[in-house]
């Protein structure tokens, strides 16, 4: 995987990646923290004071660094995609904000949709055939991300953490195809989640080809060369 080692091994590259997905994707679920503070969390930049800044926040962004880390640690050591890592990956991300393990046991519902989520009774057998079907579709890439992408949000499987572990299973895919990642920005948001909420895959699937196109020009900046 060409693309991860190029992620891994370039310094600047894997911080400003980092930074750039966790400050967005934690924007779009609420977060007031800037990417300058994100940065200092993130990467221990003493030099910037962080003030007024609620401790879930400064939770959010170290767990989903740590959980962008587990997505190149399964992909570095070609581990199966199944459940037991999409539940380690929402771990992370919920540690010492909601200790949750699992999937839910209540229902849940989505701010701003329509779309009320299954009940946490049938999330089980929803996941179970979720993930066998996500192995076995060789449709296009990108058509597959965005397909599963909204299937995954409407499931909801989890208590807290839906939309940032459903964003790490975007680039996890796109990564182990050796293709760009990508890093939906939080002035997208409302573009983002209409796409969802009316089921737009092939909207949302030119719309993540663009996205990643666009990261490749910027890996490009830091010194990726397209063999």
């Amino acid at each position: 995987m060409e693309i991860l080692d190029f992620i891994i091994n370039n310094k600047n590259y894997l911080e400003d990646f980092i930074t750039r997905s966790t400050y967005h994707s934690n924007a779009i679920e609420g977060s007031t923290l800037t990417y300058a503070e994100t940065y200092a969390i993130l990467y221990n930049d003493n030099s910037f004071k962080i003030e007024g800044k609620e401790p879930r926040e400064i939770y959010e962004a170290i767990n989903h660094k740590k959980a962008l880390e587990l997505v190149f640690k399964n992909l570095q050591n070609n581990e199966e995609f199944d459940e037991k890592f999409v539940k380690k990956l929402n771990e992370t991300i919920n540690r010492d904000i909601k200790d949750t393990e699992g999937y839910r046991t209540i229902q849940v519902f989505i701010q701003g949709s329509e779309h009320i989520p299954p009940e946490p009774e049938k999330v089980p057998n929803l996941m179970m055939y979720y993930i066998y079907n996500y192995n076995h579709d060789e449709q296009d890439i990108f058509a597959k991300i965005a397909k599963y992408h909204i299937d995954f949000e409407k499931i909801h499987p989890f208590e807290d953490g839906n939309g940032r572990t459903g964003r790490l299973l975007i680039n996890y895919e796109l990564l182990k195809n050796d293709l760009p990642p990508v890093v939906i920005s939080k002035e997208d948001r409302i573009k983002y989640f209409e796409f969802l909420r009316n089921n737009e895959v092939n909207g949302l699937t030119e719309w993540f080809k663009e996205l990643s196109t666009r990261e490749e020009k910027r890996m490009e900046k830091f010194g990726y060369k397209n063999n």
